[in-house]
């Protein structure tokens, strides 16, 4: 085998492991959306509790690095505390090594046996669990077979003269050979940006004996350092919490690899005493190391295990150094969901989840909305202050449906099933409304300013109706928002949505009584119009609800 035709069969080994790691994320997310939800849903401020959400991340949708994105989107986002981010982090470097587990099992020949077992399923399959395992099994059977791909393109170059002299550079036997490995995998684990692949690499090149055991463990070690990177890119123009959640990840990563680097021989031969199948560099007659791979996937989990068990009590400490290291902005931030990483390796079902977790967000500061729009109503005179945070809680809504849809947007450009499908549309339609309920409080201020600045009355009794009317409108939002933050069924939602009913009525008999009086002389016409206006908005607050919770039950 010439060096071209070694070059291609192991860069299209690792595209076919690539494209089965992509497959298994997304049937694995498929099979747990709802676990996956229900982890991001009730992250907890408990450290131990935080990382135990990382692995369980970290382990449905199959890389640390989009765990690691995902969970700086959320501190960008305001969704998460920067303490909290680090526990999650801290679990998704545990979460990671499960692939190394799964690339360790010796079934290589049997990939293209579950390729064809899972094909039919999973296109012709008409129930979603049975093609959902029909993709898992392809998924595992192109990992398997992109390292068969690698392991026969790796197995000329043991023989290999050349080959061979380059890697006595790298056999971390000195100092400098440890560095050089550590290095090597670093900028590779960069390049690729998947740690995961990188391990794929080492198990592939370690198991058809290429390097030995000690050369594999250094390069985990460098593989570890290069995953950092992505989270890096992820925080560039990101708000302060995130840059200091990335770097985070950065400084731990580092240490612990700067720890192990000078425990490297002990931790080589604890490695070596705790596996007992078998002698990490034992060959056969085949020249192969037929033990080594359950050796490497042992050292990269204690690697991440023992690293994390170190720096779970020093979590208020690295919050502590994150936070002098990364000083505050000057300019106050908005919080908006932001776009980060590549679409390509972001995760849909957890993209889906920080979507949902954002209008989670837009919610709350339309209820904020609410509260400053009444006691701003309800003022003797003009309130600057409340005047001015009604207008920038309109900004941010703003910002976040923007982003939003572009979010979503890129999303739907990738694979996705017609079930994620509906809820980004979903999504995109109910940022649409919470926007358009903002702008109506925002226009029920402005006119109220308008009477402020004219020093204009519109009536004691017309004002009551009006402020009964926000009341109502503001409950009936509240009940209807209620309905989706507690996942209540279509036939509830639809029961609830016959109050709009009610509200209508009681507006007609409102405006009724106001034409009354104007009719007697009561009020002027332009007091009359000012009171109209504000109770469109009104009005136009109760229907862009409703049009929201019909978004979210798909009505």
């Amino acid at each position: 085998m010439n060096l071209f035709e070694i070059s291609y069969t192991a860069i299209g080994g690792l595209a076919i492991f690539f494209l089965g790691l992509k497959y298994f994320s997304e049937a694995l997310q498929s099979s747990g959306q709802d676990a996956i939800r229900g982890i991001l849903a009730h992250l907890t401020r408990n450290r131990v509790m935080a990382v135990l959400a990382g692995i369980g991340i970290t382990v449905f949708v199959q890389s640390s690095s989009i765990s690691t994105v995902m969970t700086v989107g959320l501190v960008n986002a305001g969704l998460m505390e920067l303490k909290q981010a680090i526990g999650v982090i801290l679990g998704a470097n545990v979460g990671t090594t499960v692939t190394g587990w799964i690339i360790s099992i010796k079934v290589g020949k049997y990939g293209l046996l579950l390729i064809g077992l899972g094909i039919y399923p999973m296109f012709a399959a008409k129930r979603q669990w049975l093609a959902t395992l029909g993709k898992t099994a392809v998924a595992l059977g192109l990992v398997f077979t992109g390292l068969e791909f690698m392991s026969g393109a790796f197995v000329p170059l043991r023989d290999n003269a050349t080959f061979i002299s380059y890697l006595y550079l790298f056999d971390a036997e000195s100092i400098w050979s440890l560095l050089a490995c550590i290095a090597l995998a670093c900028a590779l684990t960069v390049v690729i940006q998947s740690s995961s692949a990188m391990l794929g690499i080492t198990i592939t090149l370690a198991s058809t004996g290429v390097i030995d055991f000690n050369t594999a463990v250094a390069l985990i070690i460098g593989e570890n350092i290069g995953t950092t990177i992505t989270a890096q890119l992820a925080s560039i123009g990101a708000t302060t919490s995130a840059v200091r959640a990335a770097r985070a990840h950065a400084i731990f990563n580092i240490l612990g690899a700067i720890v192990f680097m000078a425990l490297f021989p002990w931790y080589v031969g604890f490695i070596d005493w705790l596996v007992t199948t078998g002698a990490a560099d034992a060959v056969n007659a085949d020249g192969e190391r037929p033990y080594i791979a359950f050796h490497i996937a042992i050292a990269h989990t204690m690697f991440n295990v023992i690293n994390v068990v170190i720096w779970i009590p020093l979590i208020d400490t690295l919050t502590k150094t994150v936070t002098w290291l990364v000083p505050q902005k000057e300019k106050k931030e908005q919080h908006k969901l932001r776009y980060l990483g590549n679409r390509s390796t972001m995760a849909p079902e957890v993209a889906l989840q920080q979507a949902d977790l954002e209008m989670d967000n837009m919610v709350e500061i339309t209820k904020e909305m609410f509260r400053v729009s009444r006691d701003y109503a309800l003022a003797k005179k003009h309130d600057k202050e409340s005047f001015d945070r009604i207008n920038h809680l309109e900004d941010v809504t703003d910002n976040i449906e923007e982003e939003m849809i572009k979010f979503i947007t890129i999303l739907l450009t990738g694979t996705v099933s017609q079930a994620q499908s509906s809820r980004a549309y979903g999504l995109m339609r109910m940022a649409d409304e919470i926007e358009s309920i903002a702008d109506s409080l925002q226009a029920f201020s402005i006119y109220q300013s308008r009477l402020f600045k004219r020093n204009e009355d519109i009536g004691e009794e017309a004002w009551h109706d009006i402020m009964v009317f926000f009341n109502e409108v503001e409950a009936y939002f509240k009940q209807l928002s209620d309905a989706r933050a507690q996942d209540l069924d279509t036939a509830t939602i639809k029961e609830r949505l016959k109050g709009a009913k009610s509200i209508k009525k009681l507006g007609k008999q409102m405006r009724d009584r106001h034409l009354d009086r104007l009719r007697e002389g009561h009020y002027q016409a332009a007091t009359a119009q000012m009171f109209s206006d504000m109770f469109m908005a009104l009005q136009r607050v109760k229907n862009h609800s409703v049009n929201y919770i019909e978004a979210y039950a798909g009505l």
